[in-house]
């Protein structure tokens, strides 16, 4: 019988649990806050993120690592900016034939580093990464989707196949982890132009034909930094980004909408995490130091970060464009 922990009792990691749950004798998912665990625990909701829909009873939560200590899988669905501080503590613990699948689509602003290299370089476990156009909810509520899931080692597609994989969870398997990556940090960039572009009321003709110029760029960036550009065909590139740029429950699009409507938001205060904001630092450094020019990119950086004005860096983004 497979021990499957989910590290992060969000939205997402909350989602997979119940997806998960119906392939799995039971399912173990870690949250931080002792009200969370015993919400799910004793309620069986998880009230922060789905306080009308039942959890299956074998989901059991945990607030202790040290649970996962003979863990055969564990699935972090945490932010970005967490992850080390969790590798941390969990290379300590885990078995070393325990396989890590992360669904992470952040960069480590710090380091520059995805969330496959900051786990390699806390300890050698197998590792794997999930990405695609899925919305949290619509794996809650056991609605068709599809993932990419791109693995170190063939032999591991039994397994994640055995764990996640349904009628309704569709997997595409690759083994091209940088690309998939790259394609679930970058689309946070394309989500921010896009949202940027609707706040400033632009014309859908002209939206969509950034979005294109995007999607071409990031083809190119992949190819670059040493992913296989084809990648992104596959669902964590095309699918992934039209779903983060165009659908409203897209955090970063919701960040570009605000921001080309001049509206900032206090982070801090709503606990809001936008993963777009760190990557398009990343992003830009990289690209400057691989001598890619990628106009999308710093159109989104001219905005975010330098607070240049949205209108004027949209003309000079259009008057770019080719």
């Amino acid at each position: 019988m497979l021990k499957v922990g989910i590290i992060g009792a969000g939205a997402l990691g909350t989602a997979i649990a119940q997806s998960i749950s119906k392939n799995l004798e039971k399912v173990y998912l870690y949250a931080r806050r002792k009200e969370v665990v015993d919400d799910i625990n004793i309620n069986c909701y998880n009230s922060d993120y789905y306080p009308n829909i039942k959890l299956n009873k074998n989901i059991i939560c945990v607030g202790d690592l040290s649970f996962f200590h003979d863990a055969d899988c564990l699935i972090l669905t945490i932010p970005s900016s967490n992850l080390r501080e969790i590798m941390n503590e969990l290379k300590n613990i885990i078995k070393k034939d325990c396989i890590l699948l992360s669904s992470i689509k952040g960069i480590e602003k710090s380091s520059s580093k995805t969330a496959s290299e900051i786990i390699r370089e806390s300890c050698k476990n197998p590792c794997a990464v999930l990405s695609g156009p899925n919305i949290a909810r619509e794996i809650m509520l056991n609605l068709p989707v599809a993932s990419t899931l791109a693995i170190d080692s063939n032999e591991n597609e039994i397994i994640f196949r055995k764990i996640m994989e349904s009628n309704e969870f569709k997997l595409q398997f690759t083994n091209d982890i940088v690309g998939t990556e790259l394609c679930g940090v970058i689309k946070n960039i394309l989500a921010i132009s896009f949202g940027i572009c609707e706040g400033l009321n632009v014309n859908d003709s002209a939206k969509f034909a950034i979005l294109n110029k995007g999607f071409y760029e990031t083809k190119k960036i992949i190819e670059k930094l040493g992913g296989n550009p084809s990648t992104i065909f596959n669902y964590c590139g095309f699918g992934d980004i039209v779903t983060a740029s165009t659908l409203s429950v897209s955090r970063n699009h919701t960040l570009g909408v605000l921001y080309g409507q001049k509206i900032v938001i206090d982070e801090k205060a709503t606990g809001v995490i936008f993963e777009g904001k760190n990557s398009i630092i990343t992003i830009k450094s990289l690209c400057d130091n691989n001598n890619i020019k990628s106009i999308i990119v710093d159109f989104v950086y001219d905005v975010i970060i330098n607070k240049f004005s949205p209108e004027k860096s949209f003309k000079e983004l259009w008057d770019k464009l080719e």
